[in-house]
């Protein structure tokens, strides 16, 4: 059974499992490297990372059209439900872990800030570790590097996706540096070249991946998937 990974540009991705659509931080219709509308995507889970316009900007839209259960930090899901009328929210907090249809996550600590487009304060902001078939992928979401990296690798994860634009997030050198930290088989990046200030070269960042760790880099342009065979 294979898991597929599409990056949806910037740090949005959806995850495909079965017959489940998971998808996380999406920010489609006004995204310049977007490859398609939040129209065109359909989900019946969706991951909410922390509060800010480029990674909550159509969460509602698909949530109210699909039907889909919106999980995220306490205060941000309670907005979505306060604010947008989404009927279906999940409230977490960092450490939390919650059985799914699809697996299980947890939602793991990020170095970020995170406020809602309207100033609403959002929690803190978050990665998710996504559990499904024998698998194990790490979202670390915006974030900065942090040592405590290596508690989470202790989880023997398959694959791992890092943040490389830097200014707002790890930039490409720290992140080669979580790579080492995590050990995981795999790393996509995310988050970089979607406008001019997190512009980044990916390939040359692979290079260093591959010539440094143990870790095998694969990047992929938007609308591109990445497929995981599972047990």
């Amino acid at each position: 059974m294979s898991i597929e990974l599409t990056w949806l540009g910037h740090a949005c991705w959806l995850i495909k499992y079965q017959d489940h659509r998971i998808l996380l931080d999406p920010y489609l219709n006004d995204s310049p490297t977007a490859p398609m509308k939040a129209a065109d995507v359909d989900a019946d889970t969706i991951l909410v990372s922390h509060g800010h316009f480029d990674h909550v900007a159509d969460v509602a839209e698909i949530a109210n059209r699909c039907g889909s259960t919106v999980i995220a930090m306490f205060e941000i899901a309670e907005w979505f439900a306060s604010k947008h009328q989404v009927k279906n929210t999940i409230g977490m907090n960092i450490g939390g872990s919650l059985e799914l249809p699809f697996g299980s996550i947890k939602m793991t600590p990020a170095v970020h800030s995170s406020q809602l487009p309207d100033g609403t304060y959002g929690g803190v902001a978050a990665g998710f570790l996504v559990l499904m078939g024998d698998k194990k992928i790490y979202f670390a979401c915006d974030t900065a590097l942090f040592s405590d990296m290596k508690l989470i690798a202790e989880k023997e994860i398959d694959v791992a996706v890092l943040p490389i634009g830097d200014q707002f997030t790890m930039g490409p050198n720290d992140s080669v540096r979580a790579v080492k930290y995590l050990n995981a088989k795999q790393v996509l990046p995310s988050h970089y070249n979607t406008w001019p200030p997190i512009e980044q070269d990916a390939a040359e960042w692979a290079e260093v991946v591959k010539a440094g760790t143990i870790t095998q880099p694969f990047v992929l342009l938007p609308g591109e998937t990445h497929v995981i065979e599972s047990n």
